[in-house]
Order: structure tokens, then C-alpha cells, then sequence
């Protein structure tokens, strides 16, 4: 009986560090998104800011806006 409860206890504790090790592997992925998003949001906005000012003085007279 004893051993019984051993093994159904050794299970559990695998089933619940591989639910933490999933949980902080999500968690460092979504720490490494937002890291690239701050970093490269201005320079991706300077791009676009830059094809729409081109746009702007060289496609057309009438786009007002992008």
C-alpha cells in the first residue's frame, strides 16, 4: 500500500514541475516579445513614417493622410 502511495505521489510531482516549467517558458517568451516590441517599435514607426512621408510628396498631390 505504501508503495502504492509513493508512486501515485512521484507522478504528481512530475505532472506539476513540467506544468511550472511550461509556465516559465511562457512567461520568458512573452518577457522577450515585449523586449522586441519597445525596441524596435520606434524604428519600425521611423520606416513607415519615412515610406509615408515619400508617398506623400512624391505619389500624390491628394493623399492627406497615410
Amino acid at each position: 500500500m505504501l508503495r502504492t502511495i509513493k508512486k501515485d505521489l512521484a507522478q504528481h510531482s512530475e505532472e506539476g514541475a513540467s506544468a511550472v516549467e511550461y509556465g516559465l517558458l511562457v512567461a520568458a517568451i512573452a518577457a522577450v516579445i515585449v523586449v522586441l516590441v519597445f525596441a524596435l517599435g520606434s524604428v519600425i514607426q521611423g520606416a513607415f513614417q519615412t515610406t509615408c512621408n515619400t508617398v506623400k510628396t512624391g505619389g500624390s498631390s491628394t493623399a492627406q493622410t497615410c
